[in-house]
C-alpha cells in the first residue's frame, strides 16, 4: 500500500487550456499550440521494463485511495510496467506544480484541481498534454455526461467548457441537503419536495426553539447555499454566462436578487443563526454531527465523514427541493504532463480507473463514481449518494461552484454574506458589490 497524504482542501477550485504536447518515450504526441493531436494512440500498451510515475493526494482510507491502489496493481499486471508513487499533499502539488512540471522531473501522471485557476493556468502555461486522441482511442466521453467533460476541456486561454481535452476526472461531487432523520420524526416532519415545503419544516424546528441550519459565512457553505437559491430561479444559459463568461450576468436579475433576499429573510426568521458570521465550515459539519441543528446544505465530501463519525442519530440526504440544478462538478482530474515520458502508459492507467471494476469499488466505499454499473453499488448508503448525483447529471443539473468564475471571488462572497448576515448591507447593496467585484475578475481573466 502506498503511503498518501489527505487532500488540505475540498475540490472547488479550477482548469484549463494547455498548449501542447510533445510525446515523451511512449511515441504519443500532440502537437504544440493547443491543436488536436496527430499520432495514433497505442491502446494494447506493453509496459515491460518501464515505470510509470504517478502523483495524486488521496487518502488510503478515503474511496479514490483504495479504488487507486487497486487500480495499480491491475496495471502492473495488464502491462508488466511497475508504478512508482509519490505522496503528495494538496497543497503541495498546488504550489510547485508549474515549476515542477515544466522540469525534466515531472511526473508520468497526476491527480490535479479542475478550473480555470489551477489546470487551466498549467494548460495555458503549456504544460500539460492535448488527450484528445488518447480520448478518443478509449472512448472515456461515452462514460462522462456532458456537463462533467465541461471541467476537462480549456480553450486556449485556459477557460473551461470549449477547446481540447487536457484531463479525465474519474469520479464526481455535488451539494445537497444532509437531514437528521430522528428530529424530522420526532416533530413529523416529511422530506420536503418543494422550496416552500423547506421553508415549512425550517419554521417547524424555529417554533419548536431549533435553529434548522446548521451555517457559515466564513467558508463556504452559506455561499453555496446562496448560489442553490439562485439556481432555483435560474437555466442553464444563466449557469453557462455566469460560469463560462457566455453572456453578461445581471447582478439585479431575479437569480441573484432572490438568493440575497432569501438568505437575509431566513436570517430574520432565525432559519440561519447571526453567530454564523464567526463560523467554518467544520463548525457548522460538526454541528450537524453533534444533533444540534437538523439540516446541513453541503456537499459529497461530507458524506464519508458523516458515516464513520455520526453514531447516536439516523441521518440522510434529498437534493434541493424546487430546483433542477445543483453545485457540484466532476471531481479532481487525471493530468498527463508535457514532460511525461511515459504517456501511452498514463492513458492506460487512466483507462483502467474509468473502468466498470475500479468504478464500482470506488463507489462502494463512499465515492461518487462517474463510470460504474449501477447494479455493481450494493452499499445502500452509497447507491443514495450515487442515485442523486446521477439524477443530476441525467438533467443536466450540474452547475459548478458559485466562486469559481475568478481567483478572488471566494473571498469575496462570503465577505459580501456575512455583511448580509450581520445586517451591515442590505440584499441590494450586497447583490451590487459583488457584481462590480464580479466583472473586475472576469476582465482580468478574459
Amino acid at each position: 500500500m502506498r503511503n498518501r497524504l489527505l487532500t488540505l482542501g475540498t475540490a472547488m477550485v479550477a482548469g484549463a487550456a494547455l498548449l501542447t504536447g510533445c510525446g515523451g518515450s511512449s511515441g504519443s504526441s500532440s502537437t504544440s499550440g493547443g491543436a488536436s493531436s496527430t499520432n495514433t494512440v497505442n491502446t494494447k500498451v506493453d509496459g515491460t521494463g518501464k515505470t510509470l510515475t504517478l502523483w495524486d493526494y488521496e487518502g488510503d482510507n478515503s474511496a479514490m485511495g483504495i479504488a487507486w491502489n487497486a487500480a495499480i496493481k491491475q496495471f502492473e499486471t495488464e502491462t508488466g510496467a511497475k508504478v512508482q508513487f509519490e505522496a503528495k499533499a494538496f497543497e503541495q502539488i498546488r504550489t510547485t506544480a508549474s515549476q515542477v512540471l515544466n522540469s525534466d522531473q515531472a511526473p508520468d501522471i497526476l491527480e490535479y484541481n479542475k478550473g480555470n485557476a489551477t489546470a487551466g493556468l498549467l494548460a495555458s502555461q503549456g504544460l500539460l498534454t492535448n488527450l484528445d486522441d488518447a480520448v478518443q482511442a478509449y472512448g472515456w466521453d461515452k462514460n462522462l455526461a456532458a456537463s462533467l467533460q465541461t471541467t476537462a476541456k480549456y480553450n486556449d486561454k485556459g477557460v473551461m467548457g470549449s477547446g481540447h481535452w487536457y484531463g479525465v476526472p474519474t469520479y464526481g461531487e455535488y451539494v445537497m441537503v444532509y437531514y437528521n432523520k430522528d428530529m424530522f420524526a420526532k416533530y413529523g416532519i416529511s422530506v420536503p419536495t418543494t422550496l416552500d415545503g423547506l421553508v415549512a419544516a425550517m419554521q417547524t424546528f424555529k417554533d419548536k426553539g431549533i435553529t434548522p441550519l446548521a451555517e457559515s459565512a466564513v467558508e463556504y457553505p452559506l455561499g453555496q447555499l446562496w448560489y442553490q437559491l439562485a439556481l432555483t430561479k435560474a437555466n442553464r444559459s444563466w449557469v453557462n454566462d455566469y460560469q463560462l463568461y457566455t453572456g453578461d450576468v445581471n447582478w439585479q436579475g431575479p437569480e441573484v436578487s432572490y438568493a440575497s433576499q432569501t438568505v437575509k429573510d431566513w436570517v430574520d426568521k432565525g432559519y440561519i443563526a447571526t453567530d454564523s458570521t464567526g463560523l467554518k465550515a467544520e463548525d457548522a459539519g460538526t454541528g450537524f454531527e453533534s444533533g444540534k441543528y437538523p439540516i446541513f446544505f453541503s456537499g459529497s465530501w461530507w458524506y464519508n465523514r458523516f458515516t464513520s463519525e455520526i453514531k447516536g442519530l439516523q441521518w440522510g440526504t434529498f437534493l434541493f427541493p424546487g430546483a433542477t440544478m445543483s453545485p457540484g462538478s466532476a471531481g479532481n482530474m487525471w493530468v498527463v504532463p508535457t514532460n511525461a515520458k511515459n504517456k501511452d502508459l498514463a492513458y492506460k492507467f487512466i483507462d483502467i480507473t474509468m473502468s466498470a471494476k475500479i468504478q464500482a469499488l470506488m463507489g462502494n466505499n463512499g465515492g461518487i463514481p462517474v463510470a460504474a454499473n449501477t447494479a455493481d453499488i450494493t452499499d445502500p448508503k452509497s447507491k443514495e449518494l450515487i442515485d442523486n448525483f446521477n439524477v443530476l447529471t441525467q438533467k443536466d443539473g450540474i452547475a459548478f461552484y458559485p466562486d469559481w468564475p475568478t481567483p478572488t471571488f471566494y473571498d469575496q462572497l462570503n465577505a459580501g454574506l456575512q455583511e448580509l448576515v450581520n445586517g451591515t448591507k442590505t440584499p441590494g447593496e450586497v447583490s451590487s458589490e459583488l457584481g462590480t467585484e464580479y466583472k473586475a475578475g472576469i476582465a482580468s481573466v478574459k
